[in-house]
């Protein structure tokens, strides 16, 4: 094998096979040997062409053959060409092949925006990358990149990812353009919008998702996963609210409009004086009120017995954040203070029962601040859920 070489490691029963340089017809058959000779038939098998320059006809007979034999088979850090010879034959038609990702460095790049799953890099004037937290988040990346185009089909403005990265340190990233591009609250923060300002485009931009339509199959409901949420941590409440909270929700109507799941301040982007949403991981379908109760989180409810965390999260003050929802609340709801009364329950109790199950999946507080926070949001729900027949708002 002068022009080529092979690595294979087994780590917990999955076969890593590398190869380098090329695998044409003089070195296919000796690199196809010490494949049958270490791979047995039926195994997982991954091949790294990271450092694969070259493939002829040869060398896609092997991969033919070896996918034959295994299960699951897939092909991952394929070069340029490498891939357009594989999508070229047909491969990627009848096997899982993903192209090599272009390395990127971080290093010194501003920090425009942090949450629970990533960091938000400007890395040029007019790009940002959302490095993800976790290194094994590549199925999250591209399921995001697929909702942002569900939502960018259907008229809602965002931002779509148009590249795939990794950092040095392997961590993976999606690359937008966004120019001279602001979030809601770094406008807020530099005083060059108003809290009235950001209430009216929330509100503007809150309708506009409200009122769209998303065909059957296309995203999750959001009732089903709170019902999860309930199974998961209902064990806290009260038995009788437990099973009115879920006879409550199992009772809403199927509502195949259009949320965001994570609407706040920091996830949505001012460019050319366009509102544009990000972090699209979210996305779902259901009534308002699932959306309500978590603007009502980012803003009051997480801070009820901290308020120091709006200005840690967001970066501006506990009172400025009370206000933002209180305008955001009643301008959705057009000042109808007979809506605004019936619904606000609703809103915390869905909003609480988030919060719990947040508080309850956390690893990084003292078990003394969960207890104080989970029986406060137990409390609230246990309260709320008394009041309330149903938990439908939604119009639309």
């Amino acid at each position: 094998m002068a022009n080529s070489r092979i690595t294979i490691e087994n780590l917990d029963g999955i076969y890593s096979v590398y190869l380098s340089g090329a695998v044409d017809s003089v070195d296919a058959p000796d690199i196809e040997k010490e494949i049958d000779r270490k791979v047995p038939d039926g195994s997982s098998v991954v091949v790294d062409c990271e450092k694969l320059e070259r493939i002829s006809s040869a060398g896609l007979r092997v991969f033919l053959r070896l996918k034959k034999r295994t299960d699951p088979f897939k092909i991952i850090n394929t070069s340029v060409d490498v891939y357009d010879i594989l999508q070229m034959t047909g491969f990627t038609d009848i096997m899982d092949i993903s192209r090599a990702y272009r390395t990127i460095s971080i290093d010194n790049c501003p920090v425009i925006g942090s949450g629970a799953i990533g960091i938000v890099y400007r890395i040029a004037p007019d790009t940002i990358v959302k490095i993800h937290k976790r290194p094994d988040s590549l199925s999250e990346i591209h399921r995001e990149r697929e909702l942002s185009r569900t939502a960018f089909v259907l008229g809602i403005p965002t931002a779509i990812p148009y590249d795939v990265v990794r950092t040095k340190d392997g961590l993976y990233g999606s690359v937008f353009e966004l120019l001279d591009a602001k979030s809601y609250a770094q406008t807020l923060i530099d005083h060059e919008k108003t809290v009235d300002e950001i209430a009216e485009m929330s509100v503007s931009l809150l309708k506009q998702l409200h009122t769209t339509a998303v065909p059957e199959g296309k995203l999750p409901h959001r009732r089903d996963i709170v019902l999860r949420i309930l199974d998961k941590v209902g064990g806290l409440l009260e038995e009788d609210v437990r099973l009115k909270f879920r006879r409550l929700l199992e009772k809403m109507p199927e509502n195949r409009h259009l949320l965001h799941g994570d609407f706040q301040i920091k996830n949505v982007m001012i460019q050319n004086g366009e509102s544009l949403l990000i972090d699209m991981d979210t996305l779902c379908t259901g009534d308002p009120v699932f959306e309500l109760a978590a603007i009502f989180n980012c803003y009051c409810g997480y801070s009820e017995l901290d308020h120091d965390n709006p200005r840690k999260f967001l970066g501006i003050s506990y009172e400025e954040t009370e206000s933002l929802w209180d305008k955001i609340f009643t301008l959705y709801f057009d000042g109808d203070e007979a809506k605004m009364e019936s619904s606000l329950p609703k809103i915390m109790a869905v909003g609480h029962l988030n919060i719990l199950d947040f508080t309850m999946s956390r690893h990084d507080i003292t078990e003394e601040w969960r207890k104080l926070q989970s029986d406060c949001s137990a409390a609230h729900i246990n309260e709320l859920i008394k009041q309330i027949d149903s938990l439908q708002i939604g119009t639309y």
